[in-house]
């Protein structure tokens, strides 16, 4: 290859290409050699540096183009960096650097390995509609109904976490377990209907580049002697088996660049693992770990209140996000009196909009009755990545197979699906004997148990009060009718035996409101399926809706973060109580962290939707800094003597203390005289959950006065 490299003294580097960079930019810029981590809060510039690094380690550092890997996340993001590099150093520099993600290296690892012994590798599925109908097939056989499009995708997602953990075979089923399906048969079938067929899936690809680089140390050697330099973009984004594979390329004390934030790694379900970063320094000996901590994105008081809710976060390295930019506006915390109250409330700053506005939520679904309206009022949006998960998920699919069976009694295909989930208590081969039977003698299916033999007196009951609920359903509202699908028919209680949450029927029941018919709620529905599935939007419209994982590494004028209550946005908040599994507090971590990165997408402005009919604890930790950032705004000031505790102190949720009698424990609640909730009334008592199993209520401030402490102060 033409050496295209043009040697550059240091100081000319810099005076050319990084006057504009900070004092802790040009440091991650110049720091080419060993293991490196870079840890880059939001809006700090990192691809800026990345990019002057590149440049910096051709032109000073003369090192040769192809001796460098850069590897970012998607291909989106390797044509963004090449593109971005060219843009500074010119197309020639561009076009001589390797962007890859790590597939794409791992595909050539195959490949070249392939040449090594004379064989070709198994062909790759680039079709996700193939790995659906195979998963759709193994899913027919192992899963008691037929399996909805939501079940194949979650089906493949929870087969690509299993192989980008690694996880052994107890950990497939537990996994299998918690998520109420025959995982390890389906992942044991799934496998070897590939391997038969001489096929492999992207997960399969770095699978198999892993194994050959273990079990061949002159493909490992040639790929550590081609790529001497990595560099490695969004690195907490990058999975388990994607580390090991990097690790192995760079070798222990080779010259690895890692670019990430712990507090930004926002995709578990991907199998992504921060672990990497927070273990850098024992994994790679001797490695330097830089930080830059300046926001040049948000306005102070966004950045200041995003960093203090960060904090409360364990799993983490210890660093505090500043502002470049001045104060600007503060945060505002819209109270409405319950979740409906948002849709009209944005509706209306969506009319007219003239200025960049981003919807942010937690899932898809939250979206779907903001489109409805936005809809039905010829309102013009724009959306981010739409899921279509919803409408085909088991819960709505149940929801509209029992109100079609209420239209259509004799329906012996839909009875098969909702008998068991509507208390009918009714058994497979008594099912079966109703649908031959009103087959038979063409009479709606609940009225053949009069006919039945070997049916009791209470289930009998059960199915003509089954048959009384469905005749009364074609004459309600949809509003009605669902009410009576969850509670009287029994569903709701079937929700909660299987541990499938109330979330999707809730977004029903939104939906449901704006009609006045069965058959136009249904009609509604697929409306609104279709919209999204077409869904192209204004390319120009200002006013944005997505999901905060779809909003990641962009930025926007002004954010509104809705859905933030528990149960929806944290979806679950086991993880913050005493007693939680690691797993738990894992999970309930990872929360805090796709939140934090909402936050930090605003600009100018951020909104918090506090919806007063429903507990918000992240509203709560928002509101109140957590223990380590009120002692950094503090300036470190003394401590009050007599209670230890600075004298604005007020006892949160998940902080440790120490009791002179019962020892360490941390806070579990704390409840606010007159009924107010965070930042509104004072605190009256907290009840802390000692270490030795024990819990305790006590009153503030009067337990720190008589020596309680904060432990560690």
């Amino acid at each position: 290859m033409k050496d295209i490299r043009k040697v550059m003294k240091k100081e000319e580097f810099l005076t050319q290409y990084a006057a504009h960079l900070n004092e802790k930019q040009r440091k991650a810029v110049q720091t080419v050699q060993g293991p490196v981590l870079l840890l880059a809060v939001p809006g700090s510039g990192k691809t800026t540096v990345l990019v002057h690094r590149l440049g910096y380690m051709l032109y000073v550092e003369g090192i040769r183009p192809e001796n460098i890997l850069t590897l970012t996340y998607t291909v989106a993001a390797t044509k963004d960096m090449s593109r971005r590099f060219a843009s500074v150093f010119g197309e020639e520099y561009g076009g001589a650097l390797e962007f890859r993600t790590i597939n794409g290296i791992c595909a050539r690892i195959i490949y070249r390995y392939g040449q090594m012994i004379g064989r070709s590798a198994f062909e790759l599925v680039k079709d996700e509609k193939m790995t659906g109908k195979i998963l759709t097939d193994i899913l027919i056989g192992q899963l008691p109904e037929y399996p909805t499009e939501s079940d194949v995708k979650g089906a493949r997602t929870l087969i690509t976490y299993c192989k980008n953990m690694l996880l052994p075979e107890e950990e497939i089923r537990k996994l299998g377990e918690k998520e109420g399906i025959p995982l390890p048969e389906i992942y044991k079938e799934y496998n070897q209907y590939l391997r038969e067929h001489g096929l492999m899936d992207y997960d399969d690809q770095m699978l198999y580049a892993y194994r050959l680089l273990k079990g061949s140390p002159e493909l490992l050697q040639f790929y550590r002697d081609k790529y001497r330099y990595l560099c490695v973009d969004e690195a907490q984004d990058t999975s388990k088996i994607q580390h090991i594979i990097i690790g192995l390329l760079a070798g222990k004390n080779g010259n690895l660049f890692m670019v990430g934030d712990e507090d930004q790694s926002i995709y578990g379900f991907r199998a992504a693992y921060p672990e990497a970063l927070l273990n850098f320094e024992k994994d790679h000996p001797g490695a330097q770990v830089l930080v830059m901590d300046q926001n040049y994105r948000s306005g102070a008081k966004i950045v200041a209140a995003a960093d203090g809710f960060i904090q409360r976060n364990s799993a983490r390295h210890e660093k505090h996000m500043t502002a470049v930019r001045e104060e600007g506006s503060e945060i505002h915390y819209i109270e409405l009196r319950n979740r409906l109250n948002q849709y009209g409330y944005l509706a209306k700053v969506a009319d007219g909009c003239l200025r960049e506005t981003a919807v942010l939520y937690r899932d898809n679904e939250s979206a779907i009755p903001l489109v409805d309206q936005l809809e039905r009022r010829g309102i013009p949006y724009r959306m981010k990545n739409v899921d279509m998960a919803f409408f085909t998920h088991r819960i709505v699919a149940d929801v509209t197979s029992i109100i079609k069976f209420a239209f259509d009694p004799g329906n012996t295909e839909l009875f098969l699906r909702i008998y068991f989930k509507c208390q009918t208590f009714l058994r497979k081969d008594q099912a079966e004997q109703l649908c031959r039977i009103s087959a038979r003698k063409r009479i709606p299916v609940l009225e053949a148990v009069d006919y039945a033999d070997g049916i009791n007196g209470l289930v009998t009951g059960k199915c003509r009060a089954l048959a009384t609920h469905l005749k009364n359903m074609r004459k309600e509202t949809p509003s009605k009718i669902l009410f009576r699908i969850e509670t009287p028919l029994g569903y709701g209680e079937y929700l909660d035996r299987n541990n499938m949450d109330r979330n999707k029927l809730a977004i029903l029941k939104v939906l449901a409101y704006q009609e006045t018919s069965a058959a136009g709620f249904l009609s509604r529905l697929g409306y609104l399926q279709n919209i999204l599935k077409n869904q192209k939007g204004e390319a120009d419209c200002p006013f944005i809706l997505s999901t905060i994982h779809s909003s990641k590494g962009l930025e926007y004028d002004r954010v509104y973060l809705m859905d933030v209550f528990d149960g929806v946005f944290p979806d679950k908040t086991a993880g913050q109580s005493a007693s939680a599994t690691e797993q738990e507090k894992k999970d309930f971590e990872e929360e805090r962290r796709l939140f934090y990165v909402g936050m930090t997408r605003a600009k100018n402005e951020l909104s918090v939707f506090k919806i007063s009919d429903r507990e918000s604890c992240f509203i709560k930790e928002m509101r109140r800094p957590s223990g380590k950032k009120r002692a950094a705004a503090a300036g470190g000031r003394e401590m009050m003597p007599g209670n230890r505790v600075p004298d604005d102190y007020d006892p949160v949720i998940g902080e440790r203390v120490v009791q002179i009698r019962y020892g360490a424990g941390t806070i579990t609640d704390v409840e606010y005289d007159g009924g107010g909730e965070a930042g509104d009334g004072k605190t009256g008592r907290f009840t802390v959950t000692f270490d030795s199993g024990r819990e305790r209520i006590f009153r503030f401030p009067a337990a720190f006065q008589a020596g309680m402490m904060l432990e560690g102060g």
